[in-house]
């Protein structure tokens, strides 16, 4: 009997190397006791949480064994190989795989050469008249410069330019880390400053696109770094001096050092260098001298700082003042003026000066041919005998129905200076100037407002005193003066102060009347505009004072009232094409309810009863309305203050003089006067009037631009009436003021003037009253049950 606990084959000799194997004890049969069947996977519910320490099978022939227990240590690494593995993951993520589609990036962008970026930026614009035909273009004055060479810019301009908006470009692989990461941040805290390189404003500026999009930066990424891996430093600084935008129209070095200091860029001194590269970030703020000082001295503290000037350099600098902007360098192109409106106009639309010249526009305006003609022909026959040579004149017309401009006389151009030189006119079309009696509408459109009527009653006797008014008002002559029982029709016809001074003291309150304006259409400095309703005295009731309105906003407010008062903001342009013919903007005509919100009737009833009271105006001023065409108005005289070193004489004198008026197709606006407070005089030396120059300008436009065209007629409304506006006036007998008070007038004495024969009074007078009349019978017709 073998007593060798190992088991071998037959006929095989055990080995002494195996290991002997322990007997497995056998539950039961081996006298062992089974363990008891206590496991929940046993008796059907749920299992139990596995055993801390599992029991791992043995090896063949190896008795069964335990593993050691896991420690906090085993616990802390699977933890961090756990993290290791995110972290290998999140690494692909965000390296590998932007590496990789970085690459895929850089390999198909190309970097536009300058030669191709000039040739995009410096294509002119095309301006065209409402009908298509071409108006004129606008050449940029970048539009022949010339490429230049690395060696022909000298270094002070590159280290300006450098030091100014790049001071790590030497350095930089085209774009920098820290310089994004301040930008990310200063967007985040609200602060100011980007984070782009001299390499990514070239592309910026080539490609034409700055849309803040993840997609264009990234491009834009690659594009940089692609270009400074393939150009020398000195040939990008050259690329992005040839092609980038300074003000003045001037894209380029070169075409900057013309426009600015006219001589070319090699001459440029450090501080010259330095205001030019300042103006690099606010281009469109170059004439704006506060703006143009704070970015040359920044220009400096930067090269001071990066060591391209000395602290004497720095301290001797004295700030190089640009030649004068002459518009004259393109007299004839284009009317300098509308250029300037139009430009605004786009700037406002999202097309800046930045992008005017590098998009091939077209510029579809508003602007009839046929009435620019009528405008420039009207104002030249009527200057043309005029011997003062300080009168100045505009004209504006628009359209009621659209909003847009149909003709835009600012003046001429060019004028001589006081050497005899050519300079640059002034655009006196949107100038503001006192509008006098043509104001009274909109005096009127208030009064309405408050349900009272042209049939209310005023003293219209002259002069007159009122409380808080330390001056008497006066009206303009016999021919303006009313009754004691003064209707404000007649008052409007005769263009009585008295009475309108009183209605707005007294009912409609300054403040009504500049809410009425607005409402019509002048744009005021307040929001957006040149003009100023002043509220602070009751002036504004005859168009005196602080009270000034451009000619632009007069015709846009006569408007409002010859659409039916539906007012429609005025526009230049139409739409702008770009060199693919597609379509870049679009006016959007936006119309509103003039003086009632959300009640078209109201508004319309209004506006019907201005003009009813303006029609008896046209003929009373000894003008006429286009052959079957029913047109209305209002002319308009600011008085003179007299010098103490003028004559006597001089308190008889006008400095500003109007005639606005409208049919329902156009309304213009015409001004005739001086720049500033003049005494201005006629051909035979006596004082101008809205209805002796600039009234028969706007009848000579008129009758131009709607002879032929389809007759006209306003659209008849209710008359509006109030119990109240029947009570009699109570008025107390004056005293006429002493004629030292006369001669001091001039702060409220701002009416028209003319001697009129009574004969043709009396015959417009009825006129008007039976137009009235029939207003009013159509009144009392339609409230009959």
């Amino acid at each position: 009997m073998n007593n060798d606990r190992t088991r071998t084959s037959p006929g095989r000799a055990a080995d002494p190397r195996r290991r002997a194997r322990r007997p497995v004890r056998r539950a039961g049969l081996l006298g062992s006791e089974p363990e008891l069947i206590t496991h929940h996977v046993h008796n059907g519910t749920e299992p139990d949480d596995p055993p801390t320490v599992p029991i791992l099978r043995p090896r063949r022939g190896q008795p069964p064994s335990r593993p050691r227990p896991t420690t906090a240590a085993d616990l802390r690494k699977r933890r961090w190989r756990r993290i290791r593995r995110i972290a290998y993951v999140a690494a692909g993520l965000f390296f590998v795989v932007p590496a990789i589609a970085f690459l895929v990036t850089y390999l198909a962008v190309d970097v536009p050469s300058p030669e191709n970026v000039a040739q995009a930026q410096g294509q002119a614009v095309t301006y065209l008249f409402s009908d298509g035909t071409e108006m004129g273009k606008d050449v940029p004055s970048g539009g022949n410069r010339q490429i230049l060479a690395p060696n022909q810019i000298p270094d002070v301009v590159k280290k300006a330019v450098i030091a100014t908006e790049d001071a790590s470009f030497e350095t930089n692989s085209g774009f920098d880390v820290s310089g994004i990461l301040r930008a990310a941040y200063n967007q985040v805290t609200g602060g100011s400053g980007g984070g782009s390189t001299i390499s990514q404003q070239y592309i910026k500026n080539a490609s034409g696109d700055d849309e803040p999009t993840l997609s264009r930066k990234w491009v834009e990424l690659a594009k940089s770094f692609k270009m400074n891996q393939t150009y020398e430093k000195a040939d990008i600084i050259t690329a992005y001096l040839n092609i980038i935008y300074f003000g003045r129209g001037a894209y380029g070095i070169q075409a900057a050092a013309q426009a600015f200091f006219g001589k070319d860029v090699g001459q440029l001194d450090y501080s010259q260098a330095a205001l030019l590269a300042g103006l690099i970030q606010q281009p469109g703020r170059s004439e704006n001298t506060a703006v143009a000082t704070s970015r040359w001295t920044t220009a400096l503290d930067r090269m001071l700082k990066n060591g391209y000037l000395t602290p004497a350099q720095r301290a001797a600098a004295k700030f190089p003042a640009p030649i004068p902007l002459r518009e004259s360098r393109q007299a004839g192109a284009l009317n300098p003026f509308l250029k300037k409106q139009v430009r605004a106009e786009l700037a406002a639309q999202g097309i800046d000066e930045k992008q005017y010249y590098s998009g091939g526009f077209q510029v579809f305006t508003t602007i009839d041919p046929r009435a620019q003609q009528a405008a420039e022909k009207a104002v030249a026959e009527g200057m043309a005998d005029q011997t003062d040579d300080r009168i100045l004149s505009a004209l504006v017309a628009v359209d009621p129905k659209t909003g847009g401009v149909l003709a835009y006389y600012g003046g001429d151009p060019i004028v001589k200076g006081p050497n005899g030189e050519d300079q640059a006119g002034r655009d006196w079309a949107d100038e503001p100037h006192n509008p006098g009696s043509s104001m009274k509408p909109f005096d009127l459109a208030a009064f309405l407002k408050l349900g009272r009527g042209l049939d209310a009653r005023f003293d219209g006797t002259s002069p007159r005193t009122f409380p808080g008014v330390d001056l008497p008002i006066r009206n303009a002559g016999d021919s303006s003066s009313c009754s004691q029982q003064c209707t404000v029709a007649e008052a409007m016809q005769r263009s009585t102060n008295t009475v309108f001074y009183d209605m707005v003291l007294n009912v409609t309150k300054p403040s009504g009347v500049a809410e009425a304006a607005q409402e019509a259409g002048i744009r005021t400095t307040e929001n957006g505009g040149r003009s100023t309703l002043f509220t602070g005295d009751n002036n504004i009731s005859i168009g005196g004072g602080g009270t000034q309105v451009t000619a632009a906003d007069m015709a846009s407010g006569y408007a409002t009232f010859a659409a039916g008062g539906v007012q429609r903001d005025r526009h230049f342009v139409q739409k702008v094409t770009n060199a693919n013919g597609e379509t870049a903007y679009e006016a959007k005509i936006r119309s509103t309810d003039a003086f009632a919100d959300n009640d078209p009737q109201k508004s319309a009833q209004i506006a019907g009863n201005v003009t009813a009271a303006l029609a008896p105006v046209i003929p009373f001023s000894r003008l006429t309305c286009p052959a079957g065409h029913e047109c209305a108005g209002k002319t308009g005289t600011q008085q003179h203050t007299p010098q103490n070193d003028e004559p006597a004489s001089a308190a008889n004198a006008n400095s500003q003089t109007w005639m606005v008026g409208y049919t329902p197709s156009v309304s213009a606006a015409v001004w005739v006067g001086g720049d500033g407070d003049k005494a201005l005089r006629g051909p035979g030396g006596g004082p101008l009037f809205g209805s002796t120059l600039a009234g028969p300008m706007w009848n000579r436009f008129m009758q131009l631009y709607l002879t032929g065209r389809p007759a006209e007629r306003f659209t008849r409304v209710q008359a509006i009436s109030s119990p109240q506006d029947r009570v009699q006036v109570q008025v107390q007998p004056q005293q006429e003021q002493p004629q030292q008070q006369q001669q001091q007038r001039n702060s409220v004495d701002f009416g028209d003037r003319g001697n009129r024969q009574q004969n043709d009074q009396l015959e417009q007078l009825r006129q008007f009253q039976q137009r009235l009349q029939q207003l009013q019978d159509q009144q009392r017709g339609r409230r009959r049950p």
